[in-house]
């Protein structure tokens, strides 16, 4: 295995590319000569069984985006200089290099964070000691419900909203793709037990027996349980229609090869983000199995139709897509990696230039305000939501009230929307075809 020095070189290697013109966003550099760089923090994980799952792609993202910027002249005349820390996939780990990088690297903000069950923790160490952290992939409800955090921020969805999400797409389409009213849709729930599946299948019961339909099952098991065979038999006695799965890497990929191995069928499967937001691990895996597997997420950027964003935003996505292309030489681009680059280019296009330029600095009590003034409209970011947090008092103070998922279905390799409405690419395909390996 490569070391986590050779690990972040590969996965964050800087291009020496001509500078991008962006009208929308371009931030013109302050007159002040020589200003210093401002110290960010990034924490993802490069090495262990997150890494695969999504970190890597999120952190290439989160640099392709310090690029843009630098190329541009930085923000107010201030490069951004990124010190890189490794998670390992390890919660401690994760704790410990935070506390590294404000303690002794002395950076100006911690940034990136791909687990949840790293950035619970991490979020309120940080706000404990009033310094600044910018989330830009993990999506537990647990980091901000109840918490009143007041230097934390997040653009990101949170989990409530996909359990919501998932559930309601299976309201609408029950009677009209699978011939049942959802009071007869049988709907089991599987997840890993940490913060972040804790959190989705929380939403996905509320919202599904919100409904109606019959939660037969809900389990959940160990993100590093060697064995999932017992849970494949419980599944196969509650002969659910539809399973709603909330894992990382390795466990899906578990699930999914003792599934086949048992005769666990099944009219739907729909995943919520982390090893599913990974087509191109899940067909490298399973082939043709992996075709007609949903993914709720926040939606890859470069899936949206321009138009439907403010103006410069689709010539945004098309040079983030040709450079995680470039330094990858993957075909596909994940959503993972619109994550990374959308919450680091709100900070650095919004967040960053108000709190220099109205509140003199980027302390973390200007970095604070200047978040709490962002008012970003539906389609003024690259994946389509707008940006406004919750205010102090909030039950979820510092998370981003306008954020939303969307439901996506994978066909021969391609990924599709299929809900909302509004904006899907394709009519979903439900229930599975006959043919399918997984088909009731």
């Amino acid at each position: 295995m490569k070391s986590s020095k050779v690990a972040r070189r590969a996965a964050m290697s800087a291009l020496g590319a001509a500078a991008l013109a962006l009208p929308l966003f371009s931030l013109m550099p302050g007159t002040a000569q020589a200003a210093d760089p401002i110290r960010i923090g990034v924490i993802y994980d490069f090495t262990g069984p997150f890494a695969a799952g999504g970190s890597t792609a999120a952190a290439v993202g989160n640099e392709i985006a310090v690029e843009l910027i630098n190329e541009q002249g930085g923000v107010e005349g201030h490069k951004i200089e990124t010190i890189v820390a490794d998670a390992q996939s390890k919660a401690e780990v994760a704790i410990n290099e935070a506390t590294r990088l404000l303690d002794q690297e002395n950076v100006d903000l911690i940034m990136g964070v791909f687990s949840s069950a790293h950035c619970v923790p991490m979020a309120q160490k940080v706000d404990a000691q009033q310094k600044f952290m910018w989330a830009n992939v993990c999506v537990s409800s647990a980091v901000f419900k109840d918490k009143n955090l007041k230097y934390v921020f997040r653009g990101q969805v949170h989990s409530d909203q996909f359990g919501w999400a998932s559930c309601t797409f299976l309201n609408e389409y029950a009677e009209k793709k699978l011939g049942k009213k959802p009071s007869d849709l049988k709907v089991a729930i599987i997840y890993e037990d940490g913060p972040y599946g804790s959190g989705v299948a929380a939403g996905n019961e509320e919202t599904c027996k919100s409904y109606g339909m019959d939660v037969t099952l809900k389990e959940g098991y160990s993100a590093t349980a060697p064995d999932l065979s017992s849970l494949v038999t419980k599944l196969r006695r509650a002969r659910a229609d539809v399973i709603l799965h909330t894992g990382y890497n390795p466990d899906i990929t578990l699930f999914l090869r003792q599934a086949k191995e048992q005769g666990l069928k099944w009219q739907a499967l729909i995943g919520h983000g982390a090893g599913y937001g990974q087509i191109d691990k899940l067909t490298e895996a399973f082939g043709e199995d992996a075709n007609y597997i949903y993914n709720t997420d926040p939606v890859a950027a470069q899936l949206l139709d321009p138009k439907t964003l403010a103006p410069g935003l689709g010539d945004l996505t098309a040079e983030m897509v040709k450079r995680y292309k470039e330094k990858t030489g993957a075909n596909e681009v994940p959503p993972h990696t619109s994550m990374g680059f959308n919450q680091a280019w709100i900070f650095f296009s919004d967040v960053l230039p108000r709190a220099i330029k109205q509140y003199g600095g980027y302390d973390p009590e200007s970095l604070r305000k200047a978040a709490l003034d962002t008012d970003i409209p539906v389609g003024g970011t690259v994946q389509g939501y707008g940006v406004k947090f919750n205010p102090p008092g909030h039950q979820m103070a510092g998370q981003n009230e306008r954020s939303s998922p969307v439901v996506m279905q994978y066909v021969d390799g391609e990924t599709k929307i299929v809900w909302p409405t509004a904006i899907q690419t394709m009519d979903p395909v439900l229930p599975l075809p006959d043919s399918h390996t997984y088909a009731r």
